[in-house]
């Protein structure tokens, strides 16, 4: 009898021994992310313009980075990979708040490669304020609402939030302490609640009354034409970085020809209205996600050059680099190129 209860003790211990075993190896999180070579995309099936021309031989292609939130199994075998990046978090930013600011950044990256392309192609149009969202809680400022990044602020007072200039007008009268009403838009509900501002920084670097959130704006650039107005499809990319690669989809799609001339076009960087190519993070994991992908030509960011000219030499990639400070750069290399033989 006291065989089997030992025996039957032994066993239990076994299994608890490998359920916290594969507890923390498993789902125990730690405070580290992994960064490594995510994937090179055709952009072509994210974009499309009613009166585009669609002449592709080619293709222009985004590139990601792989990001990981690691357990402690991802943390042993990163160490092995040659392509891995093992990075902190961000102490104070949950998951909720990156992935709403990847969202953001994504935006914002397609509203300026639309307006790069359509300046560029002459393209008439309007930009037109949609609503207000909450981006983050401030760090600073602890808020006194129940705020969720991806909040849409619909109204204050009863009076509409289109732009970042009516919230701050909307404010402007208050001292922290004061009470407002507010209603918000989460997950498509409407959502009134009384809420008490707190004191935070003024861009002159004084004090004022505010809600103690980030908000972003989301934005919408409208073609005169409808018929050139650029629609993209729902994408779980987020992040800045794709904005010259879409600048140069959407100026394909405006103006005849074929402007990839048949070449497997990859490239990263960020993009503004007045054609400027900005640096970006992780360019080496997107050297080997193109790579990998026989991209033949990868437009980067001056900035980046001699990082991304590092790791191409270090996988023997046969890519062409060609460095970039402006939209007109990458356009002026491609219509230097022979069309590639079919």
């Amino acid at each position: 009898m006291r065989q089997s209860r030992a025996k039957a003790i032994k066993s239990g211990l076994y299994v608890l021994t490998i359920a916290v075993i594969v507890y923390v190896v498993v789902y125990m999180s730690t405070p580290y992310m992994i960064n490594q070579p995510g994937t090179a995309e055709e952009i072509k099936p994210m974009v499309s313009i009613k009166s585009g021309d669609s002449e592709e031989k080619g293709t222009f292609m985004l590139t990601t980075v792989s990001v990981s939130y690691a357990n402690v199994w991802m943390l042993a075998t990163a160490r092995f990979n040659k392509h891995a990046e093992i990075v902190r978090k961000e102490p104070d930013r949950n998951d909720e708040e990156y992935e709403t600011q990847q969202r953001y950044y994504m935006s914002s990256s397609q509203s300026n490669a639309i307006l790069a392309a359509y300046n560029k192609a002459g393209v008439k149009y309007d930009v037109v304020s949609e609503y207000v969202f909450i981006v983050g809680l401030s760090k600073e400022s602890q808020p006194k609402g129940d705020f969720h990044p991806g909040d849409i602020i619909r109204k204050v007072n009863g009076q509409p939030v289109k732009q970042f200039e009516d919230l701050g007008a909307l404010l402007q009268d208050d001292q922290p302490g004061d009470q407002v009403k507010l209603q918000l838009e989460r997950g498509g509900k409407s959502l009134d609640q009384q809420v008490e501002l707190v004191e935070i920084k003024a861009a002159d670097g004084g004090r004022k009354a505010g809600l103690g959130v980030t908000v972003g704006e989301l934005r919408k650039v409208q073609a005169a034409d409808q018929a050139k107005e650029v629609q993209f499809a729902d994408t779980r990319i987020g992040g800045p970085s794709a904005g010259l690669m879409f600048t140069l989809e959407i100026y394909n799609q405006l103006t005849p020809g074929d402007l990839s001339h048949g070449y497997r076009v990859a490239g990263t960087g960020t993009m503004a209205e007045d054609g400027t190519v900005g640096a970006i993070g992780g360019v080496q994991f997107k050297i080997v996600a193109s790579d990998r992908e026989k991209a033949e030509i990868f437009f980067v960011p001056e900035a980046n050059y001699n990082d991304a000219k590092t790791k191409a030499e270090e996988i023997g990639s046969k890519m062409k680099l060609v460095p970039v400070k402006k939209l007109d750069d990458a356009l002026n290399y491609l219509d230097s190129l022979e069309p590639k033989a079919s």
